[in-house]
């Protein structure tokens, strides 16, 4: 299994990241302003992007600590992949431990989601630190996937 990597710090507390990942306001404001569902834990939330969408199942959720998903429906490529941030506090900054785990093989949509959850990931931490994130449809268009 193949796994996407990142880590941002935020200089926002872990409960803003926390809460900028755990609602539907929160998620709308960096990833995609299309976002609905229940982001509970054991809730589905449902992402939508000009080309389609992701179904992410909340398997679980720690204040201040912890986000994870798993996909449930999308593209092949990614369906019971998990989605985990994992925050942690390092003087002023709140780091987020971010992994994209489960691929099956490296194909080339991997390289292109790699890339895009790395501007998501900028995005989020705008969001916390300014209040304004850039989510779709207002995200960096990197290929004709979007």
């Amino acid at each position: 299994m193949l796994d996407i990597l990142h880590r941002i710090g935020a200089t926002a507390s872990p409960d803003a990241v926390y809460a900028a990942l755990t609602t539907v306001d929160g998620l709308a404001g960096w990833w995609t302003e299309d976002t609905s569902g229940d982001a509970g834990v054991g809730g589905v939330v449902r992402f939508r992007f000009i080309p389609g969408g992701f179904d992410m199942k909340v398997l679980d959720a720690r204040p201040g600590e912890l986000v994870l998903w798993e996909v449930v429906d999308g593209p092949e490529e990614w369906i019971g992949t998990r989605v985990t941030f994992e925050l942690k506090q390092e003087g002023d900054y709140t780091i987020v431990l971010f992994r994209h785990e489960g691929w099956r093989e490296q194909v080339e949509f991997m390289h292109h989601c790699s890339t895009k959850w790395a501007t998501y990931l900028m995005s989020l931490k705008r969001l916390v630190e300014t209040g304004k994130g850039e989510p779709a449809p207002h995200d960096v268009m990197i290929s004709n996937w979007h």
